[in-house]
Formats: C-alpha cells, structure tokens, sequence
C-alpha cells in the first residue's frame, strides 16, 4: 500500500512544472503563488484532521517549510535557465541521489547486503539518467540555455529539497500534523527570497493552483515516507517526470533536437529504472 501512495506524488508533482508554465510568471511569483496554495491546503488539512500541532511539530515544520522554498525557487529559476524539459529529469536525478544517500547513511534504511547492492545499482542509475537528460547538442539555438547557472541553481535547489525531507523524517513528524507548519515556512522563505523581485501580480494569484497540486503530493509522501522509508518514498513520488519532462516537451513547445530527444528519452528511463530499483528493496 506504501508504494502505491508514494506514486500519488508522482502525478501531482509531475505536474507542476507544466502548469506553472502554462500560468506564466517569473519564478518568485510562481514560488510565492505555490506557497499560497500550500497555506490553503495545509489549513484545510489541519481543520479536516486536527491533528495536535506542539512546539516541536510547529519549530521543525517551518524548517522543513524553509527548506523546500529554496529548494522550489531555485528549481524555478532553473527551468527559466534551461527549460523544463531539462531541469526536472536532471533535478529528479540529484533529489533522489541526495535523499537515497540520507535514506542509507543518516536512517540506516538499507540493511542488508541486497539492500545495499540494489541501492548502489539504483544510485549508478539515477546518476547515468541525470547525465544523460542534461546533455545538449550544439545548434544555432542553444545560444537560449543557460547551462552554467542552470546546474548552479539546481544544486541549490537539490540542498533545499533534502532539507525538507530530511528535517521530516528525523524530527519524525506524521504527516497530517506537519503539512501546517511547513506551508507557513514555505510561505515566509518564498516572501523572504522574493524581496525586489516584484513577487506580488497576477501570476502569483494563478499559481496558487500549482500550491494545491504539490499540498496533495506532499500529505500523501509524507505517509509513504512513514511506511516505506525515505529513499523507497521520495523515489517513487519523482517518477513524475515523464509527465514533465515530456509534458513540456509536446504541450509548451520546447524545441529538441533528434538526438536530444535520444539522450532524454534514455535518461528518463534510467532515472524510472532506479526509482523501480529502490522500490522492490522492501
């Protein structure tokens, strides 16, 4: 039943990336839009459970929260670097390597020989498919991407993403009680990264939606995290990029070339196989 609520994510979060860009706005709208979103999710979860918020729910949920709203806005900027078609596969890559890692070496999740083979396995998978869906082929047109600062956002984006996830699961929050908390952190780290941004228009108010996408993800990885672990959960809830990655490909009009649909389709794969790879580990 875990692995089937972790895949729940999958198709929420799959789909951000491709609503965002269809609602527009630069990246400090569409975080602090999304945060919004996530505030009035977060308080009809807690209104509909009501769940016990003490001061350690309420300390680590708005850490957890501060963290993904670096994570989320610098993953935004990325995709205005180097499009969507690129930053989700290469940032769903990176996410599931750093919180496999965490899985393993801070939880001690893998603790069997098999376990730690497959996790290997998987990791050289996740590793081969992040490289593979970054590589582009030089064109007339590459002159639009931004490779440099697009790989320099994502790494910060990536250290935002774990921080959330990790706080989490070492604080041991259940997952109705922090979604709370965690909006209202990722309410004031998008209000404090968007300061001179002009974050406040009319994008920001659209982008609530895509709030309401990642808050239903979000409740339903958190209750994944708790029965199957951290690197099986947010592994399966990444799997999502094929809706993104070839979303944005074939509804926002990203231009590939022949051989860069090659390299992403295969990249793509790898980083499915991995995910698949940390998921029969149970």
């Amino acid at each position: 039943m875990g692995i089937l609520i972790a895949l729940i994510p999958a198709i929420a979060w799959g789909s951000i990336g491709l609503v965002s860009g269809k609602l527009g706005g630069n990246a400090y709208q569409q975080t602090l839009g999304m945060t919004f979103g996530a505030l009035v999710f977060g308080i009809g979860t807690f209104l509909v459970a009501q769940p016990t918020l003490d001061a350690k729910v309420w300390l680590f949920g708005i850490l957890s929260g501060l963290f993904w709203s670096l994570g989320q806005s610098q993953q935004f900027q990325a995709m205005k670097y180097i499009g969507v078609s690129l930053t989700v596969p290469m940032s769903t890559g990176m996410q599931l390597v750093a919180n496999t890692l965490a899985g393993a070496l801070l939880f001690a999740e893998w603790q069997t020989t098999k376990m730690v083979v497959l996790g290997l396995l998987a990791l050289f998978a996740l590793i081969a498919g992040a490289v593979l869906t970054s590589r582009t082929e030089k064109t007339g047109e590459a002159g639009i991407i931004n490779y440099g600062a697009g790989i320099r956002t994502l790494i910060i984006s990536t250290l935002g993403y774990a921080g959330y996830t990790i706080v989490v699961k070492a604080a041991a929050l259940g997952a109705t009680a922090v979604v709370l908390p965690q909006a209202v952190g990722m309410v004031i780290g998008a209000l404090l990264f968007s300061i001179g941004h002009h974050a406040f228009a009319k994008a920001t108010a659209k982008n609530v939606v895509t709030g309401l996408l990642w808050g239903i993800g979000n409740v339903f990885m958190l209750m994944a995290m708790a029965q199957v672990g951290l690197a099986v959960a947010y592994s399966l809830s990444q799997m999502g990029i094929v809706i993104s990655t070839f979303g944005s490909i074939f509804l926002l009009g990203e231009k590939k070339t022949h051989r860069e649909m090659i390299w992403i389709t295969w990249g793509s794969l790898l980083i499915i196989a991995g995910g698949v790879i940390l998921g029969i580990m149970q």
